[in-house]
């Protein structure tokens, strides 16, 4: 199996289509975001991940997702994947993680030992309200 994409998200919906194939509608997509508060804060971003699966494979595998901020490992968020071998699929995937200072973290994303998929996020500061 492959991750075709990974990217942190706020809203998902999932339509079934003509011909029986199904429509996966993501909304919000984002890189960033301004924190509700100021520093420390638990942050909780959503991260949809997409993933193939050759038609000649078993479809099982297990998804691995590291945050890491730093260089160092902040959260970390295993479970079973399976696809229909020639199908795709998605798995969502939420971390609670603690920010005493604002920055980047990264979501390694990878199925079984393969290569990692690297997603970055940034927590900014509050906005000041006008």
């Amino acid at each position: 199996m492959q991750i075709l994409a990974a990217l942190f998200f706020e809203g998902i919906d999932l339509r079934q289509v003509a011909g029986g194939a199904t429509h996966i509608d993501l909304t919000g997509i984002q890189f960033s975001a301004a924190s509700p508060s100021p520093a420390p804060v638990t942050w909780s971003p959503h991260l949809v991940v997409v993933v193939s699966c050759p038609s000649d494979q078993s479809g099982q595998g297990v998804l691995e997702v590291l945050f890491n901020r730093d260089g160092q490992q902040i959260a970390r968020n295993v479970q079973p994947l399976s696809v229909e071998p020639g199908r795709f699929g998605y798995r969502l995937v939420r971390a609670e993680m603690e920010f005493e200072e604002f920055g980047t973290i990264e979501a390694n994303c990878r199925i079984d030992n393969g290569p990692a998929t690297v997603v970055p996020f940034t927590l900014l500061p509050p906005t000041e309200a006008a």
